[in-house]
């Protein structure tokens, strides 16, 4: 009897420990389809992470069934950090068990969870990650905006071309991939308009969450530039401006997609007045009937205009269910490879057509900083 009994409860242990191995993944329900979103919703970054979810959770309030399933969001905070990024995509993979991906704010969190998703072919669909390298040999990933060579030509064509700089100097925020990329696109572009190699007068760097940058600007306002490119973070970006100003640094500053948010107006307050940068999308450039359709589900829901990137988080997840219908299917791999075939698709901020790479071909637009507003100034075209 000892030795039956014995035996009994060992089964019975070892039961249980194969199903408590098991407790921590979620078993997949057919009847939902499930959307992962890893985006910064604490940390630096948290602003930006906040306008594209506003855009995802609208478009699941707008589209809320595929397939005849409904479509649940399973939102991580990716802290704004590397590593709870991967953290927060292996979550979605392995516990979530979700169909797909939307995120996220920052191409350095975009990269590190590019490995995971690309091992578990879970299609991923970055809202405002710019650098090639989120999308670059990873089949799994996507992105609804264009990237920083692009970008990058966009700001340089302005300097040259609208503010007649021939000498540019460059302060970047060396530990952001994304700035250190677009600043690199922005030099090769500028050298190439000015036929000038020493055109770059001074190349400043400091890291994330530095906020003293006098011994950076003054050496840049020693060299006298024409304009300032300053690729960064919205916090980082007005403290160097606000303080540009403050040395008497009256050349024009100019930047990228990432100081479209509130508190870039916040920090900086009047000296931020007629800084200039490129962005996704315009609310005074309705380009799409989608675009209507957001601008106007979006004004009823928060009751203000809506930023760039969150018309961009709208469209992520709307071609996200556009493939899904099309592959008429949850599956991964299924939806990846419709995913890949995207061509006039019209989302919110334009019309997307993936390119072999991935990435979409779209219009660049040109914002001022006006009365304290995000102030449309310019649309400009990828060369075809």
């Amino acid at each position: 009897m000892k030795r039956g009994l014995s035996i009994l409860l060992t089964g019975i242990i070892m039961t249980s420990v194969a199903l408590s191995g098991c407790s921590g993944a979620k078993k997949a329900d057919s009847n939902v389809i499930k959307i992962g979103v890893f985006e910064p919703m604490t940390g630096a970054n948290a602003a930006g992470g906040a306008l594209e979810v506003e855009g995802i959770k609208l478009a699941n309030k707008l589209y809320p069934e595929v397939l005849g399933k409904k479509v649940e969001l399973v939102i991580e905070d990716n802290k704004s950090d590397k590593v709870e990024a991967a953290n927060a995509a292996n979550r979605l993979v392995n516990k979530e068990k979700v169909n797909a991906i939307i995120g996220s704010w920052g191409s350095s969190l975009s990269m590190a969870a590019g490995d995971i998703v690309k091992k578990a072919k879970v299609p991923t669909v970055g809202a405002s990650c710019t650098n090639p390298l989120v999308t670059q040999g990873n089949d799994y990933y996507f992105r609804v905006c264009f990237i920083d060579p692009f970008q990058g030509t966009v700001m340089a064509n302005y300097a040259a071309t609208k503010l007649n700089a021939k000498k540019a100097a460059i302060i970047k925020e060396v530990s952001n991939d994304y700035a250190v990329g677009l600043a690199k696109f922005f030099t090769d572009s500028f050298k190439s308009l000015t036929g000038d190699q020493n055109c770059i007068v001074e190349d400043s760097k400091y890291n994330t969450g530095d906020q003293d940058f006098t011994a950076q600007l003054t050496n840049i306002k020693a060299k006298n530039p024409d304009v300032i490119f300053a690729p960064g973070n919205f916090t980082e970006s007005a403290l160097i401006i606000k303080q540009a100003r403050q040395l008497g640094i009256k050349a024009p500053i100019i930047g990228g997609d990432t100081w479209e948010t509130d508190e870039f107006l916040k920090i900086g307050g009047a000296a931020v007045e007629g800084a200039t940068f490129s962005t996704f999308f315009a609310t005074e450039k309705p380009i799409t009937e989608e675009s209507k359709k957001f601008l106007d589900a979006y004004k009823a829901e928060y009751k203000k205009d809506p930023a760039a990137v969150t018309a961009l988080g709208y469209d992520a997840y709307i071609m996200i269910l556009d493939a899904i219908k099309r592959a008429n299917s949850g599956d991964g791999e299924k939806i990846r490879n419709e995913m890949a075939k995207t061509k006039d698709f019209q989302g919110a901020a334009g019309v997307i057509t993936l390119d072999e790479n991935r990435n979409a071909v779209k219009n660049a637009v040109i914002k001022i900083v006006k009365d304290g507003k995000f102030t449309y100034l310019d649309t400009i075209e990828p060369k075809k």
